[in-house]
């Protein structure tokens, strides 16, 4: 591609857009306070089979700010599709970053496949609503919705990673 440079030629640009969205997330987390109250926090930046960074946060919120109902959950965390005539940049931001698969009896050569199962137990099952602490961690809400054709496959609510819409 000539006149166009590659990401991964040029690291020295992708660590300073990486280290100025950390920065930004880091802002909403503290000073907009989008969960609430942080007392402390702790990360750590890693990085992906491809050189590529992530940052996993550790917060702890203060006691009137903790997520602690159903409804707390569905406030912050989202499995299913957006609707794409309320929010389109958020429909197309899911349907190419928070969508599992390929896989299964599709794709039976996806990493995720272990002895002819997806290692992630997707797709998920649909549900009306959103389940506290099963095994320590919630079960979210999925709404059965007619799929949708993102390339060449049809996805729905139960191939969506959870998100924060």
């Amino acid at each position: 591609m000539q006149g166009r440079e590659r990401p991964e030629n040029r690291p020295d640009i992708v660590v300073r857009v990486f280290k100025m969205k950390l920065s930004e997330l880091l802002d909403d987390l503290m000073k907009r306070k989008v969960f609430g109250c942080v007392t402390s926090y702790i990360y750590v930046i890693e990085f992906q089979k491809r050189g590529l960074r992530h940052c996993h946060i550790l917060l702890t919120l203060d006691s009137s700010s903790k997520i602690r109902t159903k409804d707390d959950i569905d406030k912050f965390v989202s499995a299913e599709l957006p609707n794409i005539n309320a929010n389109r940049r958020l429909f197309e931001i899911v349907t190419k970053c928070m969508v599992h698969g390929p896989c299964g009896i599709i794709n039976p050569n996806a990493p995720c496949m272990k002895d002819g199962e997806c290692s992630k137990q997707f797709p998920k099952a649909f549900r009306e609503e959103t389940e506290e602490h099963v095994n320590g961690y919630p079960v979210y809400k999925r709404w059965c919705i007619e799929p949708v054709r993102v390339g060449k496959h049809y996805i729905d609510n139960r191939c969506i990673v959870p998100y924060n819409p």
